[in-house]
């Protein structure tokens, strides 16, 4: 099985937490609902709008000088809304999960398997 994250992408005028937005919320919660019944959904959250972001660079290496810019690190035609972690046998159950997503049909998901790491946190 593999692990893949599925990046949630909105059109800012369509971010999820708009208000016209709202009924969209019912197909979150189906795939919610039924990807947790499967097994195949191993975690996720919603991200505040990207006004909200801090993008952080550090100069020359660690202890380097930081700085802070208001703001994503990407600006584009989308905003990063949300993630969930899918695990799948493959990629093509892995987008079958996805594209049932509601960002899929109102803006754009993304998936990208996760690399395992040795030290896992928690």
């Amino acid at each position: 099985m593999t692990l893949y994250a599925a990046l949630l992408y909105y059109p800012p005028d369509r971010y999820w937490l708009d208000p016209a937005e709202q009924h969209t919320a019912s197909g979150y919660a189906d795939f919610f609902e039924s990807a947790i019944a499967a097994g195949a959904l191993r975690g996720g959250e919603a991200l505040y709008p990207a006004d909200q972001a801090v993008t952080i660079t550090v100069t020359g290496s660690k202890g380097g000088p930081v700085s802070t810019v208001p703001g994503p690190a990407l600006q584009g035609s989308q905003t990063l809304g949300g993630f969930y972690l899918i695990e799948a046998a493959d990629l093509d159950e892995a987008v079958g999960w996805a594209a049932q997503i509601p960002a899929a049909w109102r803006g754009t998901v993304e998936l990208r398997p996760v690399v395992p790491m040795q030290n896992k946190v928690g």
